[in-house]
């Protein structure tokens, strides 16, 4: 189950004021990591790279797509193998494209990394992380995605370790993560579940986080899903133009994570 961050934790606050990278405290970077994956872009831009994710449900595909062409937007877009292979999502993958979008991984399998309780302890071996997750860049290569030309690749459960990072890094891959601050993540969370989060308490915690955070949103990695499980009638993805629009009040663009990442 993917983790929920209510706020900025100390350490992370500590790497944003100092210019260092978590994880590798005492390194000066414009980038933020967390257990070497990149978490944050640089903070003296006012950009903030949209990303989606994909595994089952697909039900906010077109109105994502249709609000991000309203608002002139681009934005990373990063699937299992499962998704791409899926007949019912290969128009919405098609128009993604042409859209001007970037797409990318997101396992194959939508693999459990490592233990919720103890995250050194892998629950994959580097065999079967690299066949799962060249299996899903097979799966991309159907619409002529090459890993070549497409490495950077959000983990499953967006949960990760070192361990991971660096087979990653041996396969030509960059992993990166949604920046902690915020509750967009939660979205996923149905009624019934104890850590459930209305989108009106994750979109309060967006705006929260961009006035508590010495930085507000700069090279922010927001994460969003592109569709949620049917019990989940209160979709967030429902109030993307009306956060755009406040934000780009603000005077923040949005732009793709390969955009925002550029010359790390």
């Amino acid at each position: 189950m993917p983790l929920v961050f209510s706020g900025l934790s100390a350490l992370l606050l500590s790497s944003l004021m100092f210019g260092q990278s978590i994880g590798q405290v005492g390194k000066p970077d414009r980038f933020l990591y967390d257990h070497g994956g990149l978490v944050r872009g640089d903070v003296a831009d006012k950009k903030i790279a949209l990303v989606f994710t994909g595994h089952e449900f697909a039900d906010g595909g077109e109105l994502i797509r249709d609000v991000l062409k309203k608002k002139g937007a681009h934005a990373g877009f990063f699937f299992t193998g499962d998704f791409y292979r899926n007949p019912a999502n290969t128009s919405l993958i098609k128009g993604l494209r042409e859209d001007g979008h970037t797409l990318g991984a997101h396992s194959d399998r939508h693999l459990l990394y490592c233990s919720w309780e103890n995250r050194d302890q892998l629950l994959v071996t580097r065999e079967e992380f690299t066949s799962d997750i060249l299996h899903n860049y097979e799966a991309m290569d159907a619409f002529g995605i090459a890993k070549e030309n497409a490495p950077y690749f959000i983990p499953p459960y967006e949960w990760y370790n070192a361990a991971i990072v660096g087979w990653a890094k041996e396969l030509g891959l960059v992993l990166f993560n949604f920046t902690p601050g915020t509750l967009s993540n939660a979205d996923y969370t149905t009624p019934d579940m104890a850590n459930y989060r209305s989108s009106t308490r994750i979109y309060q915690s967006i705006l929260d986080c961009e006035k508590s955070d010495p930085h507000g949103l700069n090279g922010f990695i927001l994460l969003v899903h592109i569709g949620t499980h049917p019990d989940r009638t209160d979709k967030f993805y429902g109030r993307l133009e009306e956060l755009l629009t406040e934000l780009g009040g603000r005077g923040y663009r949005f732009l793709r994570i390969d955009e925002l990442m550029r010359g790390e």
